[in-house]
């Protein structure tokens, strides 16, 4: 009798991510990849990986994400709507939770969630600013990755004001605070917090 694994994959427009789960629900397996537009081989790569350590599987498969409709939508494979599918997943497993933040490559999303009542969603517009293409961005003019960003701010002191609306703007304020030779940490604490302002003040 075959194992059975459900697999679960956002493919959204920066980054791949999957989790798979076995009969008992537990996690074995997951990865979060940028796929700089090459999803498909990475797609094919994670169906390698998972015959590779569990061999021939039964998979119960759903698919979510901007980029990932499209291949459903090719391939003729399930897809999950990815805030149906977050707000499910709160309500089940963290049913404390009011209120759930979603910041991808090129939008944040924000749904509130109502005791028996239909959760309310808000969405940003059309801008870098408060998503993970700002902070990419921010990452490079510092010479970082966006996980090395997050370790600098980690030791910030203080917080700068920076523009949070636009990336173009932002740039301009990261190369002045550089130009004044401000610490790094603090620079990219004042990266992340622009970034909690945009999505507070436009969500």
């Amino acid at each position: 009798m075959k194992t059975t694994i459900k697999l679960g994959i956002d493919i959204g427009s920066t980054t791949i991510k999957y989790v798979a789960l076995n009969a008992k629900n537990e996690i074995i397996k997951s990865n979060y990849q940028v796929h700089h537009a090459q999803y498909l081989p990475l797609l094919k790569s994670i169906f390698a990986d998972l015959e590779q350590q569990f061999g021939s599987v039964q998979l119960s498969l759903a698919l979510t994400g901007s980029v990932g409709m499209g291949v459903c939508e090719r391939y003729q494979l399930p897809f999950v709507q990815e805030v149906i599918a977050e707000t499910e997943c709160v309500k089940k497993y963290f049913p404390v939770c009011k209120t759930i933040i979603d910041m991808g490559g090129e939008d944040t999303k924000m749904v509130f969630l109502q005791d028996e009542a239909i959760p309310e969603m808000r969405m940003s517009g059309n801008c870098s600013g408060g998503t993970g293409a700002f902070l990419d961005q921010m990452a490079i003019l510092l010479g970082c990755t966006t996980e090395e960003l997050s370790r600098l701010a980690e030791s910030s002191t203080r917080i700068y004001p920076m523009a949070s609306r636009c990336g173009v703007f932002s740039k301009t304020d990261v190369q002045n605070l550089t130009s004044k030779h401000i610490p790094k940490e603090d620079i990219a604490a004042s990266v992340f917090h622009a970034v909690v302002v945009q999505i507070v003040g436009s969500l």
